[in-house]
């Protein structure tokens, strides 16, 4: 997909990610809907992007009021030709010390929410259109302290399959984006600490914003992102055990670090 003059609706606008995105995507020439649920920071995100016609949708996507407000703006403004389903939520913390509220969160906004913003965008696009469901290397890679997140993007890739699949002959493709950690907030010192003494890779937002360019660009349905994580995605889904006993030998810094989570609470 060309990105000059598509019109984008971008969930996720005010994160990390959502904001390198949002300025690449405008530089393309895309006209952008920015979504989210803090209108300051998403007003300041558009003042800042080159071109015109860009509009601010503040809504939370976890909510069935966010999602239908988004549907009626979207009916009302006129067709979306791009969906990006950018925001999501993660928690680092053992099943055991995770609240009810953390679990509900994460399924909701990670999982839910794309489910019921693309079934609606399919009223709002012309085709040819394309929605875009950005998941993580996680989904493919089940990964201690990340097992309701792992849980919620495992599920978002196999509804993003299904639903590309689903839509073969209505000319809307559905791309699938599988990003390892990245630097953004979304990942607190704990985790930034626990990936550096384990010597896992993370990724700029700028960069990752650059491959999900990639991937509209060139139509595709999955892209996996990092090196050597998209191997042992690979490697995962041919022989488990291999990755469960690489997982097991860095189990005691994982729960280390994890376990801090319950510090976090008083």
């Amino acid at each position: 997909m060309q990105l000059e003059n598509k019109s984008v609706l971008l969930t996720g606008a005010s994160g990390g990610i959502g904001k390198e995105l949002a300025l690449q995507l405008a530089s393309a020439g895309a006209r952008l809907i920015l979504c989210g649920r803090n209108q300051p920071v998403l007003q300041e995100l558009v003042a800042r992007l080159p071109g015109e016609g860009h509009r601010v949708l503040v809504a939370d996507i976890a909510t069935l009021e966010g999602v239908a407000a988004i549907d009626s703006h979207c009916k009302a403004n006129g067709s979306v030709d791009l969906l990006v389903n950018l925001a999501g939520s993660n928690r680092f913390a053992l099943i055991t010390d995770l609240q009810p509220d953390d679990i509900e969160n994460q399924v909701q906004l990670n999982l839910l929410a794309p489910i019921r913003l693309s079934q609606r965008a399919l009223n709002w696009a012309t085709p040819p259109s394309m929605i875009v469901n950005v998941g993580s290397t996680l989904g493919a890679i089940g990964y201690p302290g990340y097992s309701v997140y792992c849980a919620s993007k495992a599920g978002l890739q196999r509804y993003s399959e299904a639903l590309n699949r689903e839509l073969d002959t209505e000319r809307t493709r559905v791309l699938y984006v599988a990003p390892r950690a990245t630097d953004t907030p979304l990942n607190d010192s704990r985790v930034r600490e626990m990936n550096q003494v384990l010597g896992n890779g993370c990724d700029s937002p700028q960069w990752v914003a650059r491959q999900i360019i990639e991937g509209i660009q060139r139509d595709q349905t999955e892209r996996w992102l990092g090196w050597p994580e998209k191997l042992f995605v690979r490697i995962n889904a041919l022989l488990p055990a291999l990755v469960t006993a690489s997982i097991r030998k860095q189990y005691a810094v994982i729960s280390q670090y994890a376990r801090k989570y319950k510090e976090t609470l008083s």
